[in-house]
């Protein structure tokens, strides 16, 4: 990793604020030869990295970029697509990396709101859009024509000094309706974020390899991919997650540090050649973006090497709690502690602090809170919550939720996916667990749909194994368990539950299922 002894590098990342290009520099200067980025195709020294990114960076002012103006950037992570949101921060402008699941209309209105005049694109992505797509902006294209668009080499971009409130990025939400918000965050809010973290693996001496496995356009991503960097490390970015490939990198590369969604460590779990990989360099191990069940995190630290590290939040930012698995075995049903520095309550469905121990609508405020939606401050505001006692703004997280007596929180569910039926709430994690318990069903899912009599009503989905019985059958035995008030409607098999790209459950395509399957009265 370098030289840690060194003050213009690993000593800055204990400053309660930095330049994360100047950082990125300094390593650079201290260890040029070593990795810094990997891909399927390649590799880059921080020597190479560094010059690439002031090419770039100075292409870009020369091209007219101004201070706070995005660069969008969409296509699979790459070398270069790292390349590029490295260099629109050192430029002074924003890396806007775009939803390569959203629709074409979603993606045009997303470079609209951005206020990019660049995009980079990779040719497959362009190819299925069309050439006619993101007309009016300059299109660069990431894995054709970026080497012969950058400035020379040796080039330097003009100084640039960010202020903390300067925007670093904007992450568009994975809005499956409508065009997704852009989420913006400050330079002084991802220095709080991941220098702490690079400065503990500094201290620590750990050699950081990282393996980041989800899109850099993922909030997600970030642990795995600017942490890693600040700490002068080597970061691998994937295309697509494979558990065969990801076996093979972690091998080859002697991966000490990774970031894997749920539905990836499930991949890997039935991968067939997990328990033959070599993977002791493992060190640390996050998880973050989706529901990670108390069994799969068993699973995962009997098998895996390493810490685990559960993180809960939410692009917006505001509360973050962690879950170091590996230390409270009996706390697995939880997403851990608030972090140092991050605060929650629970508030019941007036806005008033819910009685201790009981469930309601989560709210948490940190030093990693968004700056906001660009272009919506009305929804800015509509996600905050203003202590009437105090005036501090806390960050509605959307997630129903409670506090043990060890100050852990669990989950009940999404606010907006409780359902209430007949006048009493439902949650659908109590649902989902019991339909779990019944042999062979390897995953559920439960739905509010609409019911004339009930107002709304449960349906369930489930992914079954080969020793699974019929779905009657397991609707009846779930149904009997259950109270009056909670019990299913109807029970669908599914083969595979409809997924985002990092894992997120797509409840909206299990509702139009629900609908081309039919409704119950």
């Amino acid at each position: 990793m370098g030289d840690t002894s060194i003050p213009a590098t690993a000593d800055r990342l204990a400053e309660p604020f930095g330049d994360f290009s100047a950082t990125l520099a300094a390593w650079a200067e201290a260890q040029p030869e070593q990795i810094a980025l990997r891909d399927e195709t390649g590799a880059l020294s921080w020597a190479e990295m560094a010059d690439r990114i002031e090419r770039i960076a100075a292409r870009l002012v020369e091209e007219g970029l101004e201070r706070g103006q995005a660069v969008a950037i969409l296509g699979a992570s790459s070398i270069p697509y790292a390349l590029v949101f490295l260099a629109a921060v050192r430029a002074g402008g924003v890396a806007a990396p775009l939803t390569t699941s959203a629709s074409a209309e979603q993606l045009a209105e997303m470079a609209r709101d951005s206020g990019a005049a660049h995009i980079f694109i990779d040719r497959a992505k362009l190819s299925e859009l069309g050439e006619d797509s993101f007309a009016g902006l300059t299109r660069i294209v990431l894995d054709e024509g970026l080497d012969e668009w950058m400035a020379p080499a040796g080039t330097r971009a003009p100084a640039f000094a960010p202020e903390p409130k300067d925007a670093f990025n904007i992450i568009y939400s994975s809005g499956t309706t409508g065009t997704p918000k852009g989420i913006v965050h400050s330079h002084g809010m991802r220095w709080t974020q991941f220098a702490s973290t690079a400065n503990s693996y500094c201290a620590s001496g750990l050699e950081v390899r990282a393996l980041a496995s989800t899109p850099l356009y993922s909030n997600t991503t970030m642990v795995a991919f600017l942490a890693p960097l600040l700490a002068g490390g080597m970061v691998r970015v994937v295309g697509k997650f494979d558990a065969g490939r990801w076996l093979a990198h972690a091998e080859q590369d002697r991966t000490t540090v990774t970031m894997l969604v749920p539905v990836q460590y499930q991949r890997l779990m039935d991968a067939p050649g997990l328990d033959d990989a070599d993977l002791s360099a493992l060190r640390l191990k996050y998880c973050t973006s989706a529901p990670f069940s108390a069994e799969l995190k068993r699973e995962v630290l009997a098998r895996m090497p390493g810490a685990l590290i559960e993180i809960y939040s939410m692009t917006e930012g505001g509360l973050v709690c962690l879950l170091p698995a590996h230390e409270f075995p009996d706390k697995l049903h939880t997403v851990g502690r608030p972090a140092p520095g991050s605060e929650v309550k629970v508030l019941d469905d007036d806005d008033r602090e819910a009685p201790p121990g009981t469930a309601g609508n989560l709210v948490g405020r940190s030093a990693t809170m968004m700056s906001g939606y660009r272009n919506q401050p009305g929804k800015t505001q509509e996600g905050y919550w203003t202590d009437p006692k105090t005036g501090e703004v806390w960050q509605r997280m959307g997630d129903i939720g409670r506090v043990d007596a060890d100050g852990f929180v669990e989950l009940v569910g999404r606010a907006k996916d409780m359902i209430i039926s007949g006048g009493f709430n439902i949650y659908p994690v109590d649902l989902e667990t019991e339909l779990e318990k019944e042999a062979g069903v390897a995953e559920a899912a439960v739905i509010g749909v609409p019911s004339r009599k009930w107002g709304e009503t449960p349906v369930g989905f489930v992914r079954l194994g080969a020793d699974a019985r019929d779905t009657e059958t397991i609707l009846a035995a779930v149904n009997a368990r259950l109270g009056k008030t909670q019990r299913l409607a109807q029970l669908h098999a599914i083969e595979d539950m409809p997924r985002s790209h990092i894992g997120k459950l797509l409840k909206t395509e299990l509702r139009a299922e629900a609908e081309r399957r039919g409704l119950p009265e």
